[in-house]
């Protein structure tokens, strides 16, 4: 169905003022993704604080070449939605690819903008597959606790074997 002038002029706006206020942007190809898991998808992405878009590519290419982004465009294929965030810049791509691994074939991440550049599908995999905030932090915690619980236990199996 074609769209009127307005209506394009209304979605280039609002990917152009995504693209400007987010930290980061996954490009993904939703092409086979039934109504019922694009819904859960939204729904996920909006408990992380992700929002999810969806535009023609043309309009998307436009808004996006008014925003002085270095690199080159990733190819877009398909049908393509936009996942972005205006806080944490990892959050997009991470929860777009817990949700392709999830549903596997119907979904999949084509590339990024991340720090204002382009980047392709294996660099977006890569920062996709780092750890939340959380997640890191309770490993930093785990590692500076090791030496002293270790240090704990061997001084506990000297105490038992020093009693008389």
């Amino acid at each position: 169905m074609a769209l009127s002038k307005h209506k394009k002029k209304e979605i280039l706006d609002k990917v152009s003022q995504i693209a400007a206020n987010a930290t980061s942007m996954v490009f993904v190809n939703f092409h086979g993704l039934p109504v019922a898991e694009t819904t859960q998808l939204r729904h996920d992405l909006r408990a992380h604080g992700v929002g999810y878009t969806v535009a023609k590519k043309t309009l998307m290419r436009k808004a996006l070449t008014d925003q002085n982004i270095s690199g080159e465009v990733p190819e877009l294929t398909g049908e393509v939605a936009i996942a972005y965030s205006t806080n944490d810049a990892l959050a997009p791509a991470r929860e777009v690819y817990a949700f392709e691994k999830k549903h596997e074939g119907k979904i999949s991440i084509l590339g990024a903008i991340f720090d204002n550049a382009y980047i392709g599908r294996d660099q977006a995999l890569a920062i996709a597959s780092i750890p939340s905030r959380q997640t890191l932090l309770g490993m930093l915690a785990n590692i500076i606790n090791s030496p002293i619980q270790r240090t704990a236990l061997a001084l506990g199996e000297i105490a038992k074997t020093k009693t008389v």
